[in-house]
């Protein structure tokens, strides 16, 4: 029987792209599955901070709740807005408009990938703007389980990674990353972060001091997305597990690419903050 030419050759065509393109296939699945935990926890933290690219500026109102061991309760009400930066860490203010002791309390923050961040506090009853030293910064913010440092936006830089393990929480599969801070007057040995492997969002992280015994856990929930892109929780808690205390905050009202710049984000912006 006498084969048709165009005909074998474009079987002989498509076997050697398929052959091919399965080679390169196994090929990068070779590379993934050859990849060091090291390797894999930063490639995540990687994706992480890509996926959260572009929002310009953003708005919330926030409402924090703090209680102590017997459960007794304080509520506060904060706005918060954030500068994102293309070549640096992002800006944020963090404005105190409830309760009357602490209306006008303002706290900028502007972080830095390498090197320590830069942080200020506004305090209306000193009238006067208070510098927070590096060496500081695992100090508690306003009576909060929050330190200062908890207040940076996340850099890749800032630490350096390892991949534990894959592990269900939140009713999501999440890849389970080991974080250690790269600076030396960081207030924790690691951190260990739960990140769900369909949109890379926070949820969960553990925080262990500098004895590396567990310290406090973070927990996110009520994600909500904007922009058709960028998530955002609708609440966090912040449980101490050494003191029994915790803190709450819950947002709402987000708002992003509000034409917020960097005249909004100065020392003198945290005196006239509103």
């Amino acid at each position: 029987m006498k084969l048709n030419k165009k005909v074998s050759m474009a079987a002989l065509w498509n076997t050697c792209t398929s052959a091919m393109l399965a080679i390169i296939t196994l090929g990068s699945a070779a590379m993934v599955s050859a990849e060091t935990p090291e390797e894999k926890g930063l490639r995540i933290a990687i994706e992480a901070k890509n996926r959260d690219r572009g929002w310009q500026d953003s708005y919330a109102d926030m409402r924090m709740v703090l209680r102590n061991k017997q459960g007794e309760e304080s509520e506060r009400e904060i706005v918060s807005k954030t500068l994102e930066q293309e070549n640096d860490g992002d800006k944020g203010l963090t404005i105190f408009n409830k309760p009357k002791d602490v209306k006008g309390t303002a706290f900028l923050s502007f972080s830095h990938p390498i090197g320590p961040d830069d942080q200020w506090l506004y305090l209306p009853a000193l009238k006067r703007v208070k510098r927070i030293s590096s060496s500081n910064k695992s100090g508690p913010f306003m009576g909060t389980e929050f330190s200062f440092e908890d207040l940076s936006s996340f850099e890749v830089e800032k630490y350096t990674y390892k991949y534990l393990r894959d592990e269900a929480f939140n009713k999501l599969d999440n890849y389970v990353v080991e974080q250690y801070p790269v600076d030396e007057n960081s207030g924790y040995t690691r951190r260990v972060v739960w990140l769900d492997k369909e949109e890379y969002r926070t949820q969960k992280i553990d925080f262990y001091d500098r004895k590396n015994s567990l310290l406090k856990t973070l927990i996110f929930e009520d994600y909500q997305q904007f922009l058709g892109k960028f998530w955002r929780p609708g609440k966090a808690e912040m449980v101490n597990h050494q003191t029994g205390k915790s803190t709450t905050l819950e947002w709402s009202n987000y708002a992003f690419k509000t034409g917020l710049d960097e005249s909004d984000f100065n020392r003198n912006a945290l005196k006239r903050a509103k």
